[in-house]
């Protein structure tokens, strides 16, 4: 356990994407730290940015010698990543398997030998080293792959919700709803009595969203898409909503939505429009065209972007604490993934098998084990 095998991308000023497989000393784990090795990596459309970019993968080779994918940068695109030209960086959000060394404290001895997921920005890899306040310590006789998904989309989904609460909103709207994360999201509302506006792309979606209950769901795709919007939100009261498109002019169907659901009962001539707080947030980007504003919601609203881990350094640690139990506990219910192929690290940055798992279609999830051949 000298060294790992680890996944590393790279975009250069010259616009290529470089995706390799290199070999990375392991360190002595500090005081607080623990060495997993890594048996479940999964994809997620979160990785998918950092691992590619702007890359046009149509035209992507794999040099099996080298055990390096290139492929060319969009042209007109290389400037929306200027930030991380020419830097070898790891990727990999999250992933689980074996404590097999640890610091001194004694919490991170307590880990040795128990499966944990991990969050790090670098779990393509075999083994990771990671502060112990990154793993959710799972309970016995629950696998890596199982664990594998324990950070991304339960937290995300239980991020919505605190979110919600903590700016005062009673219901939300949720964008590509029948994702794995909007799942979840719609288990969680069902058990705790929050109502959720779900917007999905086609009937096939619909039906997977009201196999587990839920209530509002809006065919984007429907002729009357903006009627049964306005009537889903109009029956909720959403206030807030979470976007994972972040493209084209969904944004502002929400927020219009809004706006004539809270000024139906206005009286007089208000410019303004309706006092109540409208609020989007855009998490995601499966579209990376311009966000379309048609400003027709008044003057109280807004649109930002959220981050899991900026919204997780908003808590209290305590109740951060709570949330790594919650996920834990319920893993095989409420947090449950279903995986549909496991790729070994060449599978992995093979062409043909990115362009599978990156089309990212509803129900088909891809995860990295290091140890497969």
């Amino acid at each position: 356990m000298q060294s790992s095998k680890q996944l590393f991308t790279l975009i250069t000023a010259a616009g290529q994407l470089e995706m390799s497989l290199k070999d990375t000393p392991l360190p002595t784990p500090k005081a607080h730290e623990v060495i997993v090795k890594i048996e479940a990596a999964p994809i997620n459309p979160s990785d998918m940015w950092p691992m590619f970019g702007p890359a046009n993968l149509a035209e992507a080779k794999l040099d099996k010698a080298k055990m390096q994918l290139n492929a060319p940068i969009y042209q007109g695109m290389l400037s929306r990543v200027s930030s991380r030209l020419d830097q070898v960086l790891p990727i990999g959000n999250e992933g689980a398997g074996t404590v097999v060394a640890a610091g001194e404290h004694p919490a991170a001895q307590a880990m040795l030998g128990k499966t944990v997921a991990i969050l790090s920005g670098a779990t393509y890899a075999e083994y990771c080293c990671v502060p112990m306040q990154a793993c959710i310590v799972h309970h016995e006789g629950t696998t890596a792959k199982q664990a594998a998904s324990s950070f991304v989309n339960p937290l995300t989904a239980l991020g919505m919700v605190e979110t919600m609460r903590m700016e005062g909103h009673t219901a939300l709207v949720h964008t590509a709803a029948a994702s794995a994360l909007g799942q979840m999201l719609n288990k969680i509302c069902v058990k705790q009595g929050v109502n959720v506006v779900n917007i999905v792309r086609n009937q096939q979606q619909a039906d997977i969203l009201k196999k587990i209950g839920a209530k509002y769901i809006c065919d984007s795709s429907a002729a009357d898409f903006k009627k049964h919007l306005l009537q889903a939100i109009d029956e909720t009261g959403a206030t807030l909503a979470f976007d994972a498109i972040g493209g084209g002019e969904l944004v502002s169907d929400i927020l219009t939505a809004m706006e004539r659901v809270g000024s139906k009962d206005a009286k007089g001539f208000n410019t303004y429009g309706s006092a109540d707080n409208k609020q989007v947030y855009i998490y995601g980007g499966l579209d990376f065209s311009p966000t379309i504003l048609n400003r027709a919601y008044g003057m109280t609203w807004g649109i930002g972007g959220w981050l899991l881990m900026r919204f997780l350094g908003k808590l209290k640690p305590e109740r951060v604490v709570e949330l790594h139990k919650l996920v834990a506990d319920e893993i095989n219910t409420t947090f449950a993934t279903t995986f549909t192929q496991e790729l070994s690290f060449e599978e992995a940055i093979t062409p043909a098998t990115i362009n599978d798992y990156n089309a990212k279609k509803t129900g088909a999830k891809y995860y990295i084990n290091p140890t497969k051949v």
